[in-house]
């Protein structure tokens, strides 16, 4: 899988995709993750990429050339996928989003600034819309890093243990289970006898009555389509 990563803050990036999974999938060749600077497309002297909104109001906008620019220039290089916009309006982000993106080959990531992007970027270009969360960060690298992190470790081969993803919170919309783990007894609060058994059909309906319990208590709504 390739990721292409439109923002003006690539340095903000560079950590989270410069350790431990991310890495190692880049090191394995499953997956590359490509930053690019759209301060560099801008055809301003100055290399600014925004401007005064029409008709008044507070805040910059993204302008179109420079964004546009890139997603050509990538385009022209190969066919993608997905554009995506990361953005507070947009489709909310969830386990099955990131299913189902994990089998895309290549996708394009735009990270908004300001008060986002000229409307005509989002008409033309992108195809996916995605919130990490009813709420507003100071810009979208935040969200594109959580949503590349989100599919990269779906990708076959990018954890060490390929059945750990196919039990995380949410695959079967429910929350995981509690789990444990040595010493068996901490200052009187034991490890649950059923973990102790090896009855592994024991342990994987309690592990199921488990994740309901906890579904049940804190995420109610994970149940409602059932």
């Amino acid at each position: 899988m390739r990721i292409d990563i439109l923002t003006i803050l690539p340095k903000l990036l560079e950590g989270p995709f410069n350790d431990s999974i991310m890495k190692r999938a880049q090191e394995k060749g499953l997956a590359e993750i490509h930053l690019h600077n759209i301060r560099d497309y801008s055809t301003h002297r100055q290399k600014s990429v925004d401007d005064y909104q029409y008709g008044g109001g507070a805040g910059m906008v993204m302008t179109i050339q420079p964004i546009a620019d890139c997603i050509e220039k990538l385009q022209s290089e190969r066919k993608y996928d997905e554009i995506i916009y990361m953005t507070p309006d947009g489709e909310v982000l969830d386990q099955g989003i990131c299913n189902q993106m994990s089998s895309l080959k290549n996708i394009i990531i735009i990270s908004g600034h300001y008060k986002g992007v000229d409307q005509r970027i989002r008409d033309i270009f992108v195809s996916k819309e995605i919130s990490i969360g009813s709420y507003v960060l100071s810009g979208g690298e935040l969200a594109a890093a959580v949503l590349t992190d989100a599919i990269v470790r779906l990708i076959p081969g990018v954890l060490n243990d390929e059945t750990s993803a196919l039990t995380d919170s949410f695959q079967d919309n429910l929350l995981a289970p509690p789990v444990y783990t040595r010493p068996e007894d901490y200052k009187g609060y034991k490890v649950p006898e059923i973990l102790l058994s090896g009855n592994l059909p024991k342990i994987e309906e309690w592990r199921h009555e488990q994740s309901l319990k906890r579904t049940q208590e804190k995420r109610p709504d994970l149940l409602q389509g059932d």
